[in-house]
């Protein structure tokens, strides 16, 4: 059956599909009137898929914006080789950058984006191999290519992996995100897009608090230099890897059980392609120093996708509970406490002030509470500290000079 509404909510397709599939017949939809390329054609039908599931609301940006924020830019993405980091590099490619830098330390992951360019994209698009962990690196990349526009994506992101090494969180999220704002500063960037996430809100985990660190170092980055470097909070992106749905997929075909944390746990879903939409929009109207959070709808019910999933799959599986994992939360939230948030510039995105952090501060929070910042414990410490900044401007600093001692180089 062809549901040739591509008007239709997310909740219409739903009930639609129901009936479909108890039918015994195969749902496929035409995309959003957005998503429409002319008058349509018969190659742009699909078949019912995860994002129809759950939602199909379409995110309306500012073109003109983004693409004067972009056209002409020296740009450079961090964690290129990511969901979020693939994404970015694709749509940012389509719109004429002068160059586009994608930085990861996975080459096998580099090389599967640049692939995926339209050949006529690729020559102003280099791969460049390097580790956020590694200042030098850094400098000697971003000395080279002299970047305007950064997007800083690269990041470890699984809340139960990082439970069990808070030092790599550390290493990466929080001394390897400093790496990269020094670099900006030293090479005179003009914006950074730091990607945050909704766990950097209310934080309870080695996830959730090193990204709140992140948060608060750009906000002091964006207080030294007086220059939009932002940060961008949102939720669980479909079709990222290692995410709920890819889990759920693969646990179906390989017969069952799904397994889920609790039958109430809720999330909030975005489509990647509405998610780097937002991103980019929100790099376009960030003001120095803010958090901007996209507005991701409603918290979805995991184990309804589960179920929604098992039910498209026309197999009979079982669903497990398992309980919730160290550093797991029923529910997340946007805000966080004492959060004021406006949306003076776009419908969809929050902004909303954190308080700069100097990492060195933080690091004497740790030193006076007897913690090593390399803990749960030590990262809460910092992520908590009072706000303080370091004075002067890194972009033009003396030759050779650093913003501290070596903590922002990691073994």
């Amino acid at each position: 059956v062809l549901l040739a509404m591509p008007s239709a909510t997310g909740e219409e397709l739903q009930q639609l599909h129901h009936v479909i599939r108890a039918a015994g017949l195969e749902t496929l939809v035409m995309p959003p009137v957005q998503r429409l390329v002319g008058e349509g054609s018969p190659g742009e039908i699909t078949r019912y898929q995860d994002e129809d599931i759950l939602k199909r609301r379409i995110v309306d940006i500012d073109p003109d914006a983004v693409r004067d924020l972009v056209a002409g830019s020296r740009v450079l993405v961090t964690g290129a080789g990511g969901s979020i980091g693939s994404e970015l590099v694709r749509q940012l490619a389509a719109l004429g950058p002068a160059s586009l830098i994608a930085l990861d330390r996975d080459d096998s992951l580099l090389h599967h984006v640049m692939a995926s360019l339209p050949n006529e994209q690729r020559p102003n698009c280099t791969a460049v191999l390097a580790d956020i962990r590694d200042l030098d690196r850094l400098d000697d990349v971003f000395g080279r290519h002299r970047p305007q526009l950064v997007f800083h994506a690269a990041a470890l992101k699984h809340v139960p992996a990082l439970e069990g090494a808070p030092s790599e969180g550390w290493k990466t999220n929080v001394l390897g995100s400093a790496n990269v704002l020094e670099a900006s500063e030293r090479a005179g960037v003009r914006r950074v897009v730091n990607i945050s996430t909704d766990k950097a809100a209310n934080p309870e985990n080695v996830l959730g608090y090193s990204k709140r660190i992140a948060e608060r170092l750009t906000a002091a980055s964006a207080a030294r230099t007086k220059r939009p470097y932002v940060s961008v909070r949102f939720g669980n992106v479909i079709g990222s890897r290692g995410s709920a749905i890819e889990t759920f997929e693969l646990q179906i075909a390989q017969g069952g059980p799904v397994t889920i944390t609790h039958p109430d746990v809720t999330r909030y879903f975005m489509a990647v392609r509405e998610a780097v939409r937002l991103t980019m929009q929100a790099a376009a109207i960030g003001r120095p120093g803010e958090v901007l959070v996209l507005d991701m709808g409603t918290p979805v019910r995991v184990a309804d996708i589960a179920q929604q999933l098992i039910e498209r799959s026309g197999r009979d599986i079982e669903i497990v509970y398992t309980g919730l994992r160290p550093g797991e939360k029923m529910h997340e939230v946007l805000l966080g406490n004492g959060e004021r948030a406006g949306r003076p510039l776009h419908p969809m995105i929050d902004h909303v002030s954190v308080p700069p952090l100097d990492l060195v501060r933080g690091l004497d929070a740790c030193a006076e509470a007897g913690v090593k910042p390399t803990t749960l414990e030590g990262l809460a410490t910092v992520a908590l500290s009072p706000e303080s900044i370091t004075g002067g401007n890194l972009a033009t600093p003396q030759p050779g000079s650093r913003t501290g001692p070596s903590l922002r180089r990691t073994p």
